[in-house]
């Protein structure tokens, strides 16, 4: 019914980091930059790091800004990046999710008035 897809992948080019999915049988690759692709040339040497792209997750991020890799934008110092997780991942099912009423604190005033 489905065919098996190939997942995105991360691949380190000197710096510069990759969103990348393999296409199967055709030799081509497709790939969105997440940085700079200054001094990126055709077939420069890539790293697969065989790792998906991970962001930061969990209370150290409340109320903080970040860019496509997961670094802070704002002058609040590191984050704690101890705790991370990946950008594509199974939706929980319904017994993992809270269901309590409670208010989320997103830390963005405008957000949580």
């Amino acid at each position: 019914m489905f065919e098996k897809k190939t997942w995105e992948r991360i691949v380190q080019i000197i710096g510069p980091v990759l969103d990348v999915a393999f296409l199967p049988g055709n030799n081509r690759v497709r790939d969105v930059a997440m940085s700079a692709t200054d001094g990126l040339t055709r077939g420069m040497e890539v790293i697969e790091t065989g790792a998906p792209l991970r962001v930061p997750v969990g209370g150290t991020t409340l109320g903080r800004i970040f860019n496509k890799l997961g670094e802070p934008v704002h002058n609040l110092g590191p984050a704690d990046t101890r705790s991370t997780s990946p950008i594509h991942r199974f939706t929980p099912s319904f017994i993992q999710l809270d269901t309590k009423l409670s208010i989320f604190e997103t830390g963005i005033k405008v957000v949580d008035l």
